[in-house]
């Protein structure tokens, strides 16, 4: 069934004969693309200009995905024993505007190894779906900032200018649009609050205290920090209860406990304050009034020459499946756009402690790597699926992660995309608990272009991030522009072989370049917790990587130990590494304990460049869209 629909005889292949030049890249279009030669295949249509009274043909066709979507439910044209051939949905060039969710079940299958297909049909990303909607109605404020009414019942928690992410109003303000510096860094409050979780420490004069931080209301300022003293690993970002600026005890105090303590023997915690008023300095920075329904937002330029949206969703396309048994499955997704979604009020990555889920799991460890409920979302998000194709997609501008494959999945292809300008994650794989059987495995991602990764979770995002799932392949994958890592696979250190299911995975013509940009103890590509028993047999394999410059910016601020090109965390074995390349890093190139083997790698002494296929690495000719430039 995996990709049967292809072959299917019945099914044309118009992408043979269609091929678009593309600028920038000097890239061909020629990807495969289902059209049928007989009417025995259904056919729908959709278009922003038409009308879900229509009848859905090419004449007069539908306006919305979700009325071409329950046409085929209601006509059962993917029902079991009935498809013959795919089922493919017409999507014409232009903006579908998203204001709820579009949801997908098992009822939306193909059947027979058939698929049910939504194709943007003028070609790779030209129907685009756009979780987000223009402000309009700007006023003059004050000090060159407008302000606008917006409905307040819907609060937003990003926002996008010109189809560049705004800045929360924040202090101290950012040197440049591709770093969170300058910071401040917390201190010690008193001997006895060293390991303190909810109180930050701050240094009289650090930022004004008259500040409106609106304590107390449900809607106040912010803090987001790299919590754990020296440790640049994960970024909170936690509401402001309250500012105690007496002389004698600075502090502020938080909502919610971040995940480390704000001081370690090396340093404070960096961090910088945001969302409020008093905070909004800087063009290009925003602040929303949620109880007044009022957004405030001070432009480079004149108001009237830019477009400002504000997210309406959280998850664009959503897929799932009743339950691991009843899955969706045999959906594809060809060449669709998917731009703005939403991020959250407040985040932190994980669990504080083992077992603080409430739920037994036989490794209560792992709460602490899984996201919490709360956190599980992409743009695209997928759960109990099967064989669930994203292919020429062109996925940018996301509040979190752009595709989200929660436990549960099998078989997923991403092929072929764009995914860029994104809050957290580009491709996470979540496959649940260790020792707690298998539900993820099987994926391809391939011929993917990724950057500007974890715009507002700088402290733990990846390109594609892998936790709990094996049996993949990543290949053809350029990844530039991340926060921290490029590309991570992770466990737990205390899961022991065969409960991992982080096995058998392929990372073959890989570049990796401008990581690590905001966080230390790290690599561009990067393992934790993964095959750490004796003896350690080669289960995963790395062939033909190119890592760039893996330098924080500025490095002056990161004040956490250095960043490397590979780096096999909390063990990291049973790996084979050959052709590998790195570039400069403030630490290492290849941080391991001695439990991989490695061949032809640039760190070792005689590493042959002959060996490499620089041609092959990163996306290949036939990636549908321009290359980005730097």
């Amino acid at each position: 069934m995996s990709r049967q629909w292809i072959r299917n005889g019945t099914v044309a292949v118009a992408a043979l004969s269609l091929v678009a030049t593309m600028t920038g890249g000097g890239i061909a279009f020629d990807r495969l693309t289902s059209v049928v030669t007989s009417g025995a295949c259904p056919q729908l249509y959709v278009s922003p200009s038409g009308d879900d009274q229509g009848k859905g043909t090419a004449d007069d066709p539908w306006q919305t995905i979700t009325r071409a979507r329950d046409h085929i439910r209601e006509k059962g044209l993917n029902g079991e024993g009935r498809m013959k051939c795919d089922v493919t949905v017409n999507l014409a060039a232009g903006e579908y505007p998203v204001t709820e969710t579009v949801e997908f079940t098992e009822q939306d299958s193909g059947e027979g190894g058939h698929q049910v297909v939504y194709r943007s049909a003028d070609g790779p990303g030209k129907a685009n779906f756009v979780g987000a909607e223009e402000i309009t109605g700007w006023e003059p404020h004050e000090d060159g900032i407008y302000k606008a009414k917006v409905d307040g019942d819907t609060p937003f928690h990003t926002l996008f200018v010109d189809e560049e992410r705004a800045t929360t109003a924040r202090h101290p303000n950012r040197t440049s649009e591709d770093t969170h510096a300058p910071y401040l860094f917390s201190r010690l409050i008193e001997p006895e609050k060293e390991g303190v979780r909810d109180q930050i420490g701050y240094n009289p004069g650090e930022w004004d205290e008259s500040a409106d931080l609106r304590s107390y209301t449900s809607w106040p300022a912010q803090v987001t920090i790299w919590s754990g003293g020296s440790w640049s690993w994960f970024t909170d970002t936690v509401p402001i209860k309250n500012a105690d600026t007496a002389d004698s005890d600075n502090k502020l105090i938080l909502d919610h406990w971040t995940r480390y303590a704000m001081i370690n023997s090396r340093s404070g915690s960096r961090y910088f304050l945001q969302n409020s008023l008093s905070f909004l300095d800087q063009a290009g920075e925003y602040y929303l009034d949620h109880e007044a329904g009022e957004v405030y937002y001070k432009p480079h330029g004149d108001i009237d020459d830019v477009t400002v949206m504000r997210p309406t969703v959280a998850k664009v396309i959503d897929v799932k499946g009743a339950s691991p048994e009843k899955r969706a499955h045999d959906i594809t997704f060809d060449g669709i756009g998917v731009q703005y979604s939403d991020y959250l009020g407040w985040y932190r990555s994980g669990w504080i402690s083992a077992g603080d889920s409430g739920d037994v799991h036989k490794y209560p460890e792992y709460d602490r790597q899984i996201e919490m409920p709360r956190n599980r979302f992409g743009a695209i998000t997928l759960e109990n699926t099967s064989n669930i194709t994203l292919t020429g997609a062109h996925l940018r501008d996301t509040g979190y992660h752009a595709v989200y494959a929660l436990f549960a999945n099998d078989n997923l292809t991403v092929e072929d995309s764009l995914l860029e300008n994104l809050g957290a994650d580009g491709i996470k794989v979540e496959g649940g608990w260790p020792g707690e059987g298998d539900l993820s495995h099987d994926h391809t991602f391939r011929n993917l272009y990724i950057h500007h990764v974890g715009e507002l979770v700088p402290g733990d995002a990846a390109g594609i991030e892998l936790m709990s799932t094996g049996n993949n392949t990543v290949e053809h994958v350029h990844v530039r522009n991340s926060s921290r890592y490029g590309i991570s696979l992770e466990s737990r250190p205390e899961v022991v072989d065969g409960d991992q299911y982080t096995d058998n995975n392929t990372f073959r013509y890989i570049r990796l370049e401008e990581a690590g940009l905001d966080s230390g103890d790290m690599g561009a590509f990067y393992t934790y917790g993964v095959a750490n028993q004796e003896p350690h047999p080669i289960k995963n394999t790395v062939d033909q990587m190119v890592i760039g410059d893996v330098i924080p910016d500025p490095a002056g601020a990161m004040p956490d130990s250095g960043t490397r090109g590979v780096h096999m965390d909390a063990g990291g074995c049973g790996f084979s590494f050959s052709n590998i390349e790195v570039g400069e890093t403030t630490d290492q190139s290849y941080q391991s304990y001695q439990c991989n083997e490695v061949a032809n790698a640039d760190w070792e002494d005689g590493f042959d460049p002959a060996q490499m296929e620089y041609d092959l690495i990163g996306v290949t000719d036939a990636f549908p869209y321009p290359v980005p430039e730097d």
